[in-house]
């Protein structure tokens, strides 16, 4: 009976490790979905309206991507680009509001935009000689805040999207070289148990 329940018990958790990245995945995009699809505001639109096909599941998520797409074509217009860049710094200069437009929109700047900040992947050395966290190049000159010789560092948390900024000196940080930016972000958001590829011969990284 012991020996019954010890397999029951690692079928179990083998089944848990095959459905639980699956399921946890699943969720993560029905989420995105549906609080998408939720964007029009459903409620407003007349029963007898012809708009009414509006109503039905995923047809909100449609056009918000078609939105989102139609948005993207025209700003590659050199004078629709003028009118977004303009509102947009109309925005900047609001009160209050410009503080959390522009922090959103260096955050999505940083991730997808042209000024991409989180494809130098590093180590940085910060809480020991011999200690190394993962981080992500974000300034190479902070000295506007008086350091000079210093770098902005991003050390993400795991299993988080948190994170932290460390000012530290050049020779405190070593560039890698020998992996991209996705897997060194999957690397540290993972807590260190995704098998990183060797993209380069060396093993050891240069120093920046």
């Amino acid at each position: 009976m012991k020996k019954f329940l010890s397999r029951l018990l690692r079928y179990f958790f083998q089944g848990l490790l095959i459905l639980a990245p699956i399921g946890i995945t699943a969720l993560t995009l029905y989420w995105a979905f549906v609080t998408i699809d939720n964007i029009l505001p459903r409620e407003l639109i007349p029963v007898d309206s012809p708009l009414k096909f509006i109503k039905y599941k995923g047809v909100g998520f449609v056009l918000v991507l078609i939105m989102v797409l139609v948005v993207g074509y025209l700003s590659s217009s050199f004078i629709i680009s003028r009118l977004f860049d303009m509102f947009g710094h109309m925005i900047e200069r609001t009160p209050f509001i410009k503080y959390i437009y522009s922090s959103v929109k260096d955050v999505f700047d940083a991730f997808v935009g042209e000024k991409k900040k989180f494809d130098h992947p590093v180590l940085v050395n910060v809480y020991g000689e011999d200690v190394w966290e993962m981080g992500f190049i974000t300034q190479t000159d902070v000295s506007n805040f008086g350091l000079e010789g210093y770098l902005a560092v991003y050390v993400p948390h795991a299993y988080a999207i948190t994170g932290k900024v460390f000012m530290v000196k050049k020779e405190k940080v070593r560039a890698l070289e020998n992996i991209s930016a996705g897997e060194a972000m999957k690397f540290a958001v993972s807590g260190g148990v995704t098998t990183i590829t060797d993209h380069h011969p060396h093993d050891i990284p240069e120093k920046v």
